[in-house]
């Protein structure tokens, strides 16, 4: 039986994600309205794919008639709604890869309207935006953003966006197992190479300064970006958001271990990759600024929080916000604004 069958989960999944929904740029009513129907978590995908289509079909309605902006915008919405689609571990697998399909080109289609100046990045292993913010004569520093176990550069728009107006570059990728690459990759624990090749895509980019540097990653990616830390000289700083410190197999809750199983290939390779999910012993050659941004309320078994890299990497701070939940879509306002401003201060 699938996690998606356990009696009672539908209720508990639809209010623990409604945070989550929220910081990735869906309206909260149209989410009650989405979920609301549901009565089983096997129709998550459709529902929410349905939302998405509905905007995209606007968002062509809109551009026919040269509506530009609204375009832009709802193609945007659409690709935030293909995403959050997508979250699960479904059964349907084709399924999902469409989904991420349909986010990534909604995603193109509002970046063309909206910032023309957006490139598409793509190299081995990884496929991303380059975002730029408004020209101010001089080469703009850059922030690779990293998503999660079950997340893509679609979702953390409101990350991107708090660096483009304090105005630091941004590149959102997709990694191995990740959005649109997750149909044809498993997860890889040594993300630092991920990373690394993204700056090499970056190095010879027009309007960037590329001895200035940063990653910051979310949930899964703030291991991803811990690595990168430690093993990839040319950054300048990081930032690690409701990352773990260390995974425990047997601990992990269904939900986790179907979704890594399905993205690793088999439980044998989940269970393998969640083994080198462990930071005790990289932690302390993390020596660059880092910033571990932690929620009070996150908890999740089988899940070490990062909380104790800030203890063991010798140039780390803690940010913990005692309200906040997995990813802090809960508290924004307490975290956000401050960690961009971090970010901008070490990328001066």
């Amino acid at each position: 039986m699938s996690v998606l069958d356990t009696p009672g989960l539908l209720p508990a999944f639809v209010a623990e994600n409604r945070p989550r929904a929220h910081g990735a740029g869906l309206d909260p009513y149209e989410y009650t309205r989405v979920t609301a129907p549901l009565t089983t978590l096997r129709d998550w995908p459709a529902a929410f794919g349905a939302a998405g289509r509905r905007y995209a079909v606007a968002a062509e309605r809109a551009a026919a008639e040269g509506r530009t902006v609204t375009a832009g915008t709802a193609y945007r919405d659409a690709a935030r709604w293909f995403h959050v689609a997508g979250l699960l571990p479904h059964p349907d697998r084709a399924a999902a890869a469409r989904l991420a399909a349909e986010a990534d080109e909604a995603m193109r289609r509002a970046l063309v309207l909206l910032e023309p100046t957006a490139e598409r990045v793509e190299g081995e292993g990884f496929a991303g935006w380059l975002r730029r913010p408004a020209p101010e004569g001089e080469p703009a520093p850059v922030v690779v953003v990293v998503p999660g176990m079950d997340s893509g550069k679609e979702e953390f728009h409101a990350v991107a966006e708090a660096l483009l107006v304090r105005g630091v570059a941004v590149l959102a990728i997709d990694g191995p197992g990740q959005g649109v690459l997750a149909a044809t990759s498993a997860p890889e624990p040594d993300y630092h190479r991920v990373v690394g090749r993204a700056l090499d895509a970056l190095a010879h980019r027009d309007g960037l300064d590329p001895a200035r540097t940063a990653v910051i990653g979310l949930s899964l990616g703030g291991y991803y970006a811990a690595t990168a830390a430690a093993r990839e000289p040319r950054l300048r700083a990081a930032v690690t958001v409701s990352g773990p410190y260390r995974l425990d197999w047997g601990h992990l809750v269904p939900f986790v271990t179907e979704t890594l199983a399905q993205r690793c290939g088999g439980p044998e390779a989940a269970r393998a990759f969640a083994a080198r999910v462990d930071l005790t012993a990289l932690a302390p050659a993390i020596t660059l600024p880092l910033l571990v941004v932690e929620g009070g309320e996150d908890r999740i078994p089988g899940v070490t929080n990062a909380t104790a890299l800030a203890s063991h990497a010798p140039n780390a701070e803690l940010l913990l916000v005692p309200h906040g939940n997995h990813l802090l879509g809960t508290a924004l306002p307490d975290w956000l604004p401050a960690t961009a401003d971090w970010l901008t201060t070490r990328l001066a």
